[in-house]
């Protein structure tokens, strides 16, 4: 096997190993609140903490250490991730859990950002997409693999247990890295303001806003997709496990779609998947009383909420590369911050309807943002083809 398989089996390692530790609170919700005595709505708003944390610190993480070493950076930035771990493992209540909780947030942006870099600039330009493609699928193996996993030590041990996991997971991933990973590579050193000129292009705004509507729509059921499993479908605890492998399968096959969707200027079609997507979620509050229906709708859905990611990620980079070299490793976190942003938009929107129309319709707020998507999918396709025009002209 040569190097860049190596490359590309680590990059797709970090995925995994950030996804666990996310995504894990999900899966560990009710075991949580159940040992700290507090009621669940209130250990659902880690999800929304993290996420927020984790949207804001990432651009000023990525933009102020620019000038430094990327390899270095890196490797910093994993140990700091490998202590927050730790500690979330150590926890024994829940302000120490919420503050292992921020210091992984603040880090782990940054962390994929540079992992996304390093991919654009060792993978060759043909296998790009497919790369990045699979970093993303990293994210969903976590789920298929790593949450319910972390779900079974859980149930059958501690949730403590299942951090500790992570924190091996991480250890083994830093010393990769650092075997693998070339010391130096081009990078077009700039100041903030400079990086920051990015962001005016409307192709870039336009896109960022896209996956902060997208994020807010998965997230405004997905925060409680355990319960909605067991307390409105009815499934037994002991099969939740199998329930949420069958969805991480369906966010694994939705990755690599939307790896051949970005290898074929797949935005033109997305409009489509959020039309399906508003229909999906509408439907949901019906579905949900019907044991298999409701299963099949969520599975669906699992297939074609997030196939965005690999199109619009490439869609960044290519920007930058072409138009902002100077904002090269900004413009690979975009995806992540704003997805993170949308995360915490949608755990809020979740939670706030848990409490007033109840779990079985709390689908109707991801209907909305779903809506919200799909007119701004249209208008970016608008927007990249009036640029096109103009730079013909």
């Amino acid at each position: 096997m040569n190097k860049y398989r190596w490359q590309a089996i680590v990059f797709v390692l970090v995925a995994f190993m950030l996804g666990c530790n996310e995504f894990i609170v999900v899966g560990v919700l009710s075991d949580i609140a159940k040992e700290y005595r507090i009621p669940v709505a209130t250990v659902g708003y880690l999800v929304t903490i993290f996420a927020t944390v984790y949207a804001v610190s990432t651009p000023f993480i990525t933009v102020l250490t620019s000038r430094f070493s990327r390899y270095k950076t890196l490797m910093t930035l994993m140990g700091i991730f490998l202590v927050g771990n730790t500690l979330s493992g150590f926890a024994m209540n829940y302000p120490v859990l919420l503050l292992s909780r921020i210091i992984t947030a603040m880090v782990a942006g940054a962390i994929i950002s540079l992992i996304m870099t390093f991919a654009s600039s060792i993978a060759p330009r043909e296998k790009r997409a497919s790369l990045v493609s699979w970093i993303f699928a990293g994210f969903s193996i976590a789920s298929v693999f790593g949450v319910p996993i972390g779900t079974a030590i859980s149930t059958s041990y501690s949730w403590h247990d299942a951090f500790y996991l992570i924190s091996i997971i991480s250890a083994v991933t830093c010393v990769l890295l650092g075997w693998l990973l070339p010391r130096e590579v081009e990078q077009v050193q700039s100041s903030v303001k400079n990086q920051l000129v990015l962001l005016k292009d409307p192709r870039i705004y336009v896109g960022i806003a896209l996956v902060l509507f997208t994020a807010a729509t998965m997230y405004a059921y997905y925060t409680y997709i355990r319960p909605l499993l067991t307390t409105a479908l009815g499934f037994s605890t002991q099969s939740l496990n199998w329930l949420l492998f069958l969805i991480g399968i369906m966010s694994i096959i939705s990755n690599r779609l939307s790896g051949m969707l970005a290898e074929r200027n797949g935005l033109r079609i997305m409009p489509r998947f959020y039309v399906v997507d508003v229909i999906l979620l509408a439907l949901l509050p019906i579905g949900l009383n019907f044991k298999f229906g409701g299963l099949a709708i969520l599975l669906a859905m699992s297939l074609i909420v997030t196939i965005i990611n690999s199109p619009i990620q490439i869609h960044f980079l290519n920007i930058a590369e072409e138009e902002y070299p100077q904002s090269t490793v900004l413009a690979s976190s975009l995806n992540s911050i704003f997805f993170n942003f949308g995360i915490s938009l949608g755990s809020a929107t979740a939670s706030g309807l848990l409490g007033t129309v109840g779990l079985n319709h709390i689908s109707l707020g991801a209907a909305g943002y779903a809506g919200i998507s799909l007119i701004l999918a249209l208008v970016l396709n608008r927007v990249i083809k009036q640029h096109r025009q103009n730079s013909f002209n």
